[in-house]
């Protein structure tokens, strides 16, 4: 049985991806860093919950000796930031980045190593829109899921050698708690800009991790996932 991780797993994207794979017949462990209500969802639906701070890298250690060895790693987990620039708190900027690319540096150097082990494994990361072609306000949300790309990148080089993929997705604005608190009128301005004229549905996205699931000779790609919102 193949066995499936996912960092911020309880809710939105990760949630939804995490379903696909249990209906796929996987075992699968998910992430959660505070909310405890949709963590006791997951775990209805019978995925293994831990809430773990991916930005720790004691408690990341610490879950993979939990879990053991995983054959597919998605990293999800991600916090935004929406401030203008000279409103941003260092404090604010090192977590922004500690926990979006922290974490999955953090979990994928873990996975990794019994991923070396047994010539396999897939790693997905989760970016951005953003993290494409820069959002302003969000500047530092921005900078930390480019630099997710790049880490996409570099891991696929280095670990394809093991047999090991590194993929990234990166939706646009996809209809989650994370953008609950866009306003009726900024989600029609939106629409507007968007070439297929609808926001995205966490569906969207998982369709895109399963199909780099499927395909074992991809690697080293981010697949936009925005209705073509980022189409110059």
């Amino acid at each position: 049985m193949k066995t499936v991780l996912i960092t911020g797993g309880v809710r939105g994207i990760g949630f939804a991806i995490a379903k696909a794979y249990k209906y796929k017949g996987c075992r699968v462990c998910v992430t959660y860093s505070k909310d405890e209500n949709s963590a006791a969802e997951a775990k209805r639906f019978g995925l293994e919950t831990y809430r773990v701070d991916v930005a720790d890298e004691e408690a990341v250690t610490a879950l993979f000796q939990n879990v053991g060895k995983v054959d597919v790693l998605v990293n999800n987990a991600g916090v935004s930031l929406i401030k203008q620039l000279q409103d941003v708190s260092f404090a604010e900027y090192r977590r922004v980045f500690d926990v979006n690319m922290g974490g999955a540096f953090l979990c994928s150097r873990e996975a990794a190593k019994g991923m070396i082990a047994q010539k396999s494994g897939l790693i997905v990361n989760i970016s951005s829109v953003w993290g494409e072609v820069g959002g302003s306000c969000e500047s530092v949300y921005s900078a930390s899921k480019a630099a997710l790309l790049g880490f996409t990148k570099a891991l696929a080089k280095e670990l394809g050698y093991s047999g090991i993929r590194v993929n990234a997705v990166s939706p646009g604005v996809i209809d989650t708690p994370m953008n609950a608190h866009f306003t009726e009128e900024e989600i029609a301005a939106m629409k507007e800009e968007i070439p297929m004229g609808r926001i995205g549905i966490c569906e969207d996205v998982v369709k895109a991790v399963l199909f780099l699931d499927e395909n074992e000779y991809v690697t080293g790609v981010d697949i936009p996932v925005n209705g073509g919102f980022s189409v110059i």
